[in-house]
Order: C-alpha cells, then structure tokens, then sequence
C-alpha cells in the first residue's frame, strides 16, 4: 500500500504513527543514508550508528515534524550535521583523551588515575546490570562476546532488526547515564591540572 505514496504522503502516515508507513520509509531511504554517513565518517560501526539514531529519532518526533524542505532534503541535511555533531564530539573526547594520557605519562598521580579508571569501569558495570534483561544479554553478547547481529539474532531466535533496534537503545541508555560520569572524571582531572 505505502510502496506507490509519494513521499509527502507517506510522511504524513508515519506522523499519524502508523508503522507499516515508517518500515516504508526506512526501506526507501536507509541504504542511501548509510551510504552518505559512511562516506563522510570513513566508519561502518559510527556510519551505522548515525544512519539509527536518525531513524529512532524521526520515529520518535513524528508528530511535531514541520518539515519545509523535502523528505529527501531533509534527511540529507540531518546526516550531515549529525556526522558534523559526531566529529565535534569525537574531537573533544579525544583531545580530552590525549590530555589525559599525557598527564598520566608523566607518572603524577597513577594511584588517582587508578582509582578513577576503577570508579568508571564499576559504573559501566552497573549501568549495563540494570538494562532492561533481554536488551542486557543482546548487548553482552554484542559488545563483550563480539557476536554479529545475525549471530545473536540466529542464537536468539530474533529478527536482526529487533538486535540492531536493541543495542542502539541500550546504547543510549548508557550514553545518557554515563555522559554524567565522564563529565565528572573531566572534572576531577582538571582539577590536577591547574
């Protein structure tokens, strides 16, 4: 039914939240999204990332869309300034990153560095224990066994997409609780350096 719409129309199905409407339109525009984010972040995983949280997005601000340009249009320019928000952000996290490393290659204050580092890895811990149980073990096995999405979809007996969908949200989930604890390590570092 939503195959022959035009677009505009099919847009205003997705905003009235009719699903059949929004796998429409995935179907029509992820493959090209996926394209233009891995081109311009050179990464499978960020490209792929990037090209979800759009979607989950779209699906989630559904109503209040008041999209001027087209839906094409429109999609393009929000991958591009996503890429342009990873980057930024990546650059901040890594200059945060070499700082760090740097400090901490002097030799000043190893046992400090240690007992953050530990405070971090026990929040990570703890924040991936209180997933919700079935996104917990589809993240586990993602990320700690290094399974592929078809391999925990086959052992599951799942759908890919229902893998995919489940560790994009755990992911936010833990991106969420834990900018809190990066920001308050950049904090404590800091403090060390002036």
């Amino acid at each position: 039914m939503y195959r022959s719409l035009e677009d505009k129309l099919l847009l205003s199905f997705v905003q009235r939240g009719e699903a059949e409407a929004f796998r429409e339109l995935y179907g029509r525009y992820w493959e090209n999204l996926y394209v233009q984010a891995k081109a311009m972040t050179s990464c499978d995983d960020t490209a792929k990332d990037i090209v979800q949280e759009i979607f989950v997005e779209l699906w989630d601000k559904r109503e209040n869309l008041n999209i001027q340009l087209s839906l094409k249009a429109y999609l393009y320019k929000v991958i591009r300034n996503k890429v342009l928000n990873t980057y930024v952000h990546n650059k901040v996290h890594d200059k945060y990153i070499l700082s760090l490393a740097q400090y901490f290659e002097a030799g000043e204050n190893q046992t400090d560095y240690l007992l953050r580092e530990n405070l971090v890895r026990e929040r990570i811990t703890e924040e991936i224990a209180a997933l919700p149980g079935k996104m917990r073990q589809i993240f586990e096995m993602s990320r700690n066994e290094h399974k592929t999405y078809k391999e925990i979809a086959e052992e599951l007996n799942i759908s890919d997409k229902t893998v995919k969908k489940q560790v994009s949200n755990a992911l936010k989930i833990l991106k969420s609780k834990l900018e809190v604890v990066f920001y308050y390590v950049l904090f404590v570092a800091l403090t060390f350096f002036f």
